[in-house]
């Protein structure tokens, strides 16, 4: 009686994944309400491969038993099901397998999702195992490193959805590599690169229904390492979290993939030598806010900052790398310890050398830029988005007429269709779930 009270209770959304072992008079009553495929999965697997069940609509779930934070899920309510199924109560899709959303209404702004990722970790220790628990607030005490002495990092990558319907994620080892090699700057232990791709893993596979459909636009994904524990005076925090969150997001710009308007600043600077520019700690982007600001209250997209010693040569906008193509030649500023070493801005170097491009990656003036053929920005979040004009102390130089230029266009189509899935990835870039 109380297990068909709970399955009644269940909303469409929701599935029942018993073990293999399941038995009981409760699984031959739930056996009457819902009607399950074998499961092929081991102690082993972190999830189960879809199942099928009929439970008034059919649908599809993909679960794992040792992940899901019941002490955090709204769920708890069907813990007489747990003692004879042993089963996990996951977010789950509609037979779509796609949230009801207008996804062609898509921006670049917060949707809140199912489920997050938690990890922690002592000073000096290592990460453990980490959960999933719904998403919502987390806690922090006041005197928190990250919260008092700017303590934290982030990283941004994406996954894409394939006319199939699996999910590829785009090179997330690479976000895992710089995360560590900022966290060493921070003073901060950081997860391996297996556990950060396996939680990447973990936080879009829960919460897949949020993917958007081919063409429709991406899954943000922003992993977190911050400094939690309390600590007053200046010193490294005594504990870790490592969270991540995601959101579905379409174009960054309001343009979409119209070029862009850049502004040059020549007063303030994002970086100095010696610091932190070079790795992707937060406070570098609460920096560019005042200039940031400034510029778009007069129409502009973003800025573009120069470096803060001869105050000539180009570093990077905002929050992506930027490009300048002359003829068959692409210049990047090269990485110095002030310019973030985008994960876009590299896979843009290898595809436009594979291209027949010939790449140098060294100090660019401003003269170059002004006098470019084109001028094109990279990023997780824009990808690739074509630079209209560039202000410079009152002047204004403009590129091209509509849309991207050529160079852009063609790294842009490579890029994406790479990251989509349509084409074959001979770089071995993405991780495809399915």
């Amino acid at each position: 009686m109380e297990s068909n009270a709970v399955l009644a209770s269940l909303q469409p959304n929701y599935l029942l994944c018993p073990s293999r072992s399941s038995s009981s008079s409760a699984a031959a009553a739930a056996a009457a309400t819902a009607t399950f495929l074998p499961l092929s999965c081991s102690q082993s697997t972190r999830f189960c491969p879809p199942q099928f069940l009929k439970l008034e609509k059919q649908v599809f779930a993909s679960a794992s038993s040792s992940n899901v934070n019941e002490a955090n899920s709204p769920f708890r309510s069907a813990a007489v099901l747990s003692d004879s199924y042993k089963c996990v109560l996951l977010f789950l899709t509609k037979a779509s397998d796609i949230a009801d959303i207008e996804w062609d209404n898509l921006g670049f702004g917060f949707l809140p999702t199912d489920y997050m990722y938690m990890m922690k970790c002592t000073q000096g220790g290592n990460f453990s195992k980490g959960e999933l628990q719904r998403f919502g607030n987390i806690e922090l005490n006041p005197s928190a490193g990250v919260l008092n002495y700017g303590q934290g990092l982030f990283e941004g990558l994406k996954a894409y959805r394939k006319e199939n319907g699996n999910i590829l994620l785009f090179r997330p080892e690479e976000n895992a590599l710089r995360m560590r090699l900022g966290a060493e700057r921070m003073c901060m232990p950081s997860p391996t690169v297996e556990q950060f791709v396996e939680a990447v893993k973990e936080t879009v596979l829960a919460n897949k229904r949020w993917v958007p459909p081919p063409g429709k636009g991406s899954l943000y994904i922003r992993p977190l390492l911050m400094g939690s524990g309390a600590v007053l005076g200046l010193a490294p925090a005594p504990e870790y979290n490592f969270l991540i969150y995601v959101s579905p997001v379409g174009n960054y710009f309001k343009e979409g993939v119209a070029p862009i308007n850049l502004i040059v600043e020549h007063e303030l600077h994002r970086a100095t030598p010696g610091g932190t520019g070079g790795v992707k700690t937060i406070g570098n982007y609460a920096a560019v806010l005042k200039a940031q600001s400034a510029a778009k209250a007069k129409g502009y997209s973003d800025v573009l900052y120069l470096d803060c010693v001869h105050k000539k040569y180009l570093e990077e906008v905002s929050s992506c790398n930027i490009f300048v193509a002359k003829g068959d030649v692409i210049s990047t500023p090269a990485i110095k310890g002030t310019i973030l070493p985008g994960i876009t801005r590299k896979s843009i170097i290898d595809v436009a050398q594979n291209q027949g491009f010939q790449v140098e990656e060294r100090l660019v003036t401003v003269d170059e830029l002004l006098d470019a053929d084109e001028v094109f920005c990279t990023g997780t979040a824009v990808v690739v988005s074509p630079v209209g004009s560039i202000t410079y102390k009152g002047k204004r130089v403009s590129y091209g007429v509509d849309g991207f230029g050529a160079v852009s266009q063609q790294l842009y189509c490579v890029l994406t269709r790479l990251q989509m899935g349509l084409i074959d990835d001979k770089m071995n870039w993405t991780v495809e779930l399915s």
